[in-house]
């Protein structure tokens, strides 16, 4: 990569970026005044100021991150199995994290569980800035992830299903591990075109946050809120109209966004009196995601490409949903809008579920396998296109 290639662009942005962020800096200091945050924290409108606050961090800090990485050389060059065609910084992640955890912060938001997950989906974080400046093994990737888990588990956040007991206790602590680890990769995995991964996140984040109220559970939406301002925040330096991304999550952010997703899911208290609508609500929100990993996993377990977790962990190619959207003919913005429909289609499914029975809950997850099908169909149309 040559010397130009790793300097940040000075002409990136405009005049008219430069009067944004000033007024996106302004408002900042305004809703952190005492009287402002009192208002509007008091006056019933927690709602609004957690997710401002952090778009408003994630937007501002996003142009600083820039700079960083490409001080820090971490840049994802293009090559023949990427979508972009211009060397791009990544880290973008931090500034996700950096807007989620400011409005948790200011907000006072706390409790034993949140702590687990915030501890570790920093570690995931972390592991991730490292990957994304030096490169990180398969191995050290996964037993990250195990030790990220762990701590989640810890501090009492597991999936609870099952009848109290040994045997019912180990099943849902590996169960736990699965999700948590499988969510994690699969939004990282789909992290292959501008606005994609950082779109998914916010609309799972939106649902979740949607279910949550619906469900009398303010604390789970806050957090949530918190998460989609973050990414709201950092989608338009991802997501341009007529330029290519200027920075991108990597690794550090699709897989933080991903855990953190994966943990509020477990979190959510979704109908503990019915344990079909409860794992039907996480399913349609993350069902995008789950079916990508899925997809792909069992092609390339059934092909031979792929015969362990770490081949799992390290394989990439070009037949996730975005590739083979792109294949058949859509745009990559045409692809990123056609699968941010379908994740927004499937979370509202889960919105409807929560005043339904146990059959409508069989209903909607038949109707999801359906769309996803369809998917499949214009998937496999793709890939005889290819060949």
């Amino acid at each position: 990569m040559s010397e130009e290639a790793q300097k940040p662009n000075e002409s990136e942005f405009g005049f008219g970026f430069i009067y944004i962020f000033g007024f996106a800096f302004l408002l900042l200091i305004f809703v952190m005044m005492p009287q402002v945050r009192g208002w509007l924290k008091l006056g019933g409108f927690r709602w609004i100021y957690i997710p401002s606050v952090s778009l408003l961090v994630a937007f501002l800090v996003t142009p600083l991150i820039r700079l960083i990485a490409f001080h820090l050389k971490a840049i994802d060059v293009p090559d023949a199995r990427k979508t972009h065609l211009n060397p791009t910084p990544l880290l973008g992640g931090i500034a996700v994290f950096t807007g989620y955890a400011f409005s948790m912060f200011v907000n006072n938001l706390y409790s034993r569980e949140l702590m687990g997950v915030f501890i570790a989906s920093t570690l995931i974080l972390v592991l991730g800035m490292w990957d994304d400046i030096r490169g990180l093994s398969a191995r050290v990737k996964i037993l990250g992830q195990l030790v990220a888990s762990a701590l989640v588990i810890y501090f009492g956040v597991r999936l609870s299903f099952l009848p109290p007991g040994l045997t019912g206790d180990i099943i849902e602590v590996l169960l736990t591990f699965v999700w948590l680890i499988g969510i994690s990769n699969a939004l990282n995995f789909l992290d292959g075109m501008d606005g994609l991964a950082t779109g998914l996140g916010a609309i799972s984040s939106f649902f979740i946050g949607l279910v949550a109220l619906q469900t009398n559970q303010p604390f789970l939406m806050f957090i949530s809120l918190g998460l989609l301002g973050g990414c709201l925040g950092f989608l338009p330096y991802n997501m341009r109209a007529n330029r290519p991304a200027a920075i991108f999550l990597g690794d550090a952010g699709s897989t933080f966004i991903g855990f953190t997703l994966a943990s509020l899911g477990v979190m959510g208290e979704w109908d503990t009196s019915d344990p079909i609508k409860a794992f039907a609500m996480p399913l349609l929100i993350l069902g995008v995601m789950i079916f990508d990993m899925t997809f792909i996993t069992i092609g390339r377990v059934v092909s031979g490409q792929v015969n362990s977790i770490r081949q799992w962990i390290e394989y990439v190619g070009r037949d996730h949903i975005h590739h083979k959207l792109n294949d058949l003919g859509l745009s990559p913005r045409q692809t990123v809008f056609f699968i941010c429909l379908i994740a927004s289609s499937l979370g509202i499914s889960a919105i409807v579920l929560r005043d339904g029975r146990t059959v409508d809950a069989f209903l909607l997850i038949i109707q999801s396998f359906n769309i996803f099908f369809l998917l499949v169909i214009l998937m496999q149309k793709a890939a005889n296109r290819r060949d």
